[in-house]
């Protein structure tokens, strides 16, 4: 029987909710093609990171002092080996820090082809047939690969509660290989300084992205999120640009939000800002360009001047 392998990201001890999305769809390819999903977790301490995955038939664990914190030489190393042993037909990575290290190690053990920035995956017969994003989410690609393939996933677009679900299946131990010569190391975890403001806990947040022009215009959204009641927040320009504090960057490199309402203003939608609040439960979008990526992931948006359009909310609100 064919395999999925989903490799397991984990953080402090926990398990990272893209893995959750990776076990998600895996169980869902495989359900549709009456395959078995396989998920690796390697770490110092693996049993309970593998206590945590239920999606799963079986959990392969390889215990290591390498493997935690997170080095992506160690860790590829487990991945080359057990792609190696196993060759599942599909291998299954986030499209995150950690996939842009592990899935083209997986494609080269595998002798297996790489589609990046998937947004949808479907098998049909002997092949994995992808949706990709591309130039920055303004397009998106078809492809049909022959298997094996090895997939990276862009983040929120799968449902992580599906992925905590199942009655969890066997765990196997697996030896891990040789560990103790890997050329790099880790020498501290840096943490960004706390700020005054916790995206996670808002259940409003309103996003600036470059479309608001310059510094001076973010008073005009700032007056709508407090009248919303939301955590003003910025896309990675804004906070590139020293215009907000890095605790309100939302995306890959800030911070990953899931609030009922979120509304982005200028925001074009890059997969890296779509990973950090993709699974929004409403996603309001307002963008002059109605090509923006963000409005694939947008629930409602508009493309009218944004200029135009807050200034009246604002004083519907205050109405």
């Amino acid at each position: 029987m064919s395999v999925i392998l989903v490799t397991i990201e984990s953080r402090g001890g926990a398990v990272l909710p893209i893995s959750f999305e990776l076990l998600a769809a895996a169980r869902q390819l495989a359900d549709a093609a009456g395959w078995q999903v396989e998920a690796l977790v390697a770490a110092a301490d693996p049993a309970p990171l593998a206590a945590e995955i239920k999606a799963a038939d079986r959990v392969l664990t390889v215990a290591h002092p390498a493997l935690s914190p997170y080095n992506p030489a160690a860790q590829a190393a487990v991945l080359k080996s057990v792609v190696a042993a196993r060759r599942p037909a599909l291998t299954l990575c986030g499209y995150t820090t950690a996939g842009l290290d592990l899935a083209p190690v997986a494609a080269a053990a595998g002798q297996a082809a790489l589609v990046a920035y998937a947004t949808a995956l479907s098998l049909e017969g002997e092949s994995l047939k992808a949706t990709s994003q591309v130039y920055g989410g303004k397009l998106t690609a078809a492809t049909e690969t022959a298997l094996p393939a090895v997939a990276a996933l862009v983040p929120g677009r799968w449902s992580e509660e599906a992925g905590r679900a199942g009655s969890g299946g066997s765990v196997e131990a697996i030896e891990p290989p040789a560990l103790d010569a890997l050329g790099c190391a880790v020498v501290a975890e840096l943490q960004p300084e706390a700020g005054g403001v916790d995206l996670t806990q808002a259940d409003k947040i309103l996003c600036v992205g470059r479309g608001i022009g310059d510094k001076d215009k973010i008073p005009v959204a700032a007056e709508v999120a407090e009248l919303l009641g939301a955590a003003l927040a910025g896309s990675r320009p804004i906070i590139d640009s020293g215009w907000l504090e890095k605790a309100r960057q939302v995306g890959k490199s800030g911070t990953k939000v899931k609030p009922k309402l979120y509304v982005a203003v200028g925001v074009s939608g890059a997969p890296e800002h779509l990973e950090g609040m993709g699974s929004a439960e409403l996603i309001v979008a307002v963008n002059s360009d109605a090509q923006a990526p963000i409005f694939g992931a947008a629930h409602f948006g508009t493309t009218c001047d944004l200029f135009d359009l807050l200034p009246a909310v604002a004083e519907r609100l205050r109405q």
